[in-house]
Order: structure tokens, then sequence, then C-alpha cells
């Protein structure tokens, strides 16, 4: 091969990496600058006059250096290359994204590419750094775990109330269960239902009912923990499962709860409606052979309350 065709190969070379996509930095062992592609040069807005022989580290002190040179000797050592993905590392220098498409990223997320340059000698004089721009890849992997989140979220959610729907809330109790039988942790369950609500329904309209209900699942988000699981058990019927509390402690938030709807006023087209609920409270301190038992226990209670004149809270002994 003659020596005008590998100067051509070379310019070839070079016009390659000049307007190649991706970044391209080659750094000397003391990380200074030696190659700076039209990629980083549009990127950074630095001109590769000015970012020549300039230390990689003070030109992006949002770089770890620490991190960085473990990476760097790593590879200059082994001879092999190394990457980073965005997943673990967003980036490697902070970009801005630019990208019309995914313009709702703050920033480029990239994925790099360390790699050994050797000279003539065989000796590992420089590092080469290529930096992919993957924001597009970054930006659908974000939109699709939002949405698996929200299609998650609306799997297990009633959408009247945003409580838990009854087969979520179900699994939920189960899950407790489990704990309480392994751990023998206090584990209480309140059930209550509103009193008289199909004269709601008959007197002010479905809409009203359904107001109404939005109102006992708002109260009830204000009085549980974080730790507790409440959800819609049925039609006008909810169930709240109290973790770490015993029945007498489940009396105490029930008869909270309770209080805090009878002072409760819905307002439903102009109009005032007040109403009450009944509630029952049973744990696991008796033996049992299942979760059902417990939500047995509790709706029992809650039976005794309506019998008894409904608005109150009754244990189950």
């Amino acid at each position: 091969m003659n020596d005008s065709l590998d100067l051509n190969e070379f310019h070839w070379l070079l016009a390659i990496v000049q307007n190649i996509d991706v970044g391209v930095v080659v750094l000397d062992r003391n990380y200074c600058v030696q190659v700076w592609n039209t990629f980083m040069e549009n990127r950074s807005g630095l001109q590769p006059k000015d970012a020549q022989n300039q230390n990689f580290l003070s030109l992006f002190p949002e770089i770890d250096p620490q991190w960085f040179s473990r990476k760097v000797e790593s590879v200059a050592t082994l001879g092999t290359p190394a990457f980073t993905i965005w997943e673990q590392r967003p980036y490697l220098v902070r970009f801005k994204n630019y990208q019309p498409i995914t313009g709702q990223e703050e920033f480029m997320y990239q994925n790099t590419t360390f790699l050994p340059l050797r000279s003539t000698d065989g000796k590992i004089k420089h590092i080469c750094l290529v930096i992919y721009d993957v924001t597009d890849v970054a930006t659908n992997r974000h939109q699709l775990q939002a949405a698996n989140t929200q299609l998650q979220q609306l799997s297990r959610t009633d959408r009247l109330t945003g409580l838990y729907n009854r087969g979520h809330w179900e699994e939920s109790l189960k899950g407790a269960y489990a704990r309480h039988q392994r751990y023998g942790n206090a584990t209480s369950l309140v059930m209550l239902d509103i009193d008289h609500f199909k004269r709601i329904n008959d007197t002010y309209g479905h809409q009203a009912g359904d107001k109404v209900i939005e109102e006992i699942a708002r109260l009830i988000h204000e009085h549980v923990r974080e730790t507790d699981m409440a959800g819609r058990y049925g039609g006008e019927e909810f169930g709240v499962v109290l973790s770490d509390t015993d029945k007498t402690n489940g009396w105490v938030f029930a008869e909270r709860l309770r209080k805090a709807v009878e002072g409760l006023e819905v307002l439903h087209n102009g109009q005032s409606i007040r109403f009450t609920i009944s509630l029952g409270v049973a744990d696991l301190s008796q033996p049992s052979i299942n979760y059902a038992d417990l939500i047995a226990w509790a709706d029992h209670a809650l039976f005794a309350s309506k019998k008894a004149g409904r608005n109150r809270v009754s244990v189950y002994e």
C-alpha cells in the first residue's frame, strides 16, 4: 500500500470521526483532550481549540473524579473496553437535550464506551471515549414504565373512591394474615357501611349517593396510616386493615372515624346531606383458620352495630 493511499485513508478516518453522530474524545494518560469531534463541539459549546490539551475532568466538573479514574485506569491496565449504560449512570457528561421529540427530558441520556488505544510500540497511551445519545430509548422506557405503573394502579384501585378494589384489598388482607401467622403481630380489621344508604339514593339520587361514597373514602384516606390498607368491599361497605393494632386500638380508630362522618355535611345540587356509618371491629387474638375468619368476625360486629341502632362501633369478642 503506497503512502498516498495511507494518507487518504487517514483523511477519511478523520472525516468519519468528525461527522459521526456520537461523541468521540481521545484522552492522554493525564486525561487531557487530544481529539474532540463535532458532536462534542455542538453539544458542549466548546470548539476543539478550546478543548485541546484541557483536562477532561476540569471541563466537566459533574464527573466523579474517583469513579472516572478507576474506570480509565482499569481500561488502561487490562487493555479491554469498559462500558456505562444510562440505567446505571444517566450520563457521563451533562448535556442539554435538544431533541424536539424527546424534549421533555432535562438532559441527554448517554451510554459510554471506554476504549484502550495502543501506540505503535504496543503500549496504551490514550483512551477513547465514545458517547452515545440514547435519550429516545430512555424516554420510551420512562413512558412505558409510567404507563405500566398507571395500569397497575388502575387494576388495583376502585375508580370512584381511589381506595383498593375488593380483589386487591383481599390480597392485601391475605398478606397481613400470613405475616400475623408467621410473626404474631397484632392485626385488626374494621368493616363499615353507610347507614340507610338506599334512602340517600332514593331521596337525593344516585349521583348524590356517589358523592357520599367519595366523601367517606376521603375521610378514610385522612384517618389511615401508610401501613394500613383501606378498600371498598362492595357498594357502600368498606374495610380497613390496621397493622400492629389490636381490637382495643381498632375501636379507637373506628370511633374517631364514626365521629368524623357524623360531623360531615355533603353538599349536592344545593342540598345538604348528613348521614352516619356503622362499624365492626375484630382482631386475630383468637384462633382462626384463614383470613376469611377475620372478615366474618368484623362483619358480625358490624351487624351488631346495625341491630343496636346504627351509628356506633361494635367489637367482636
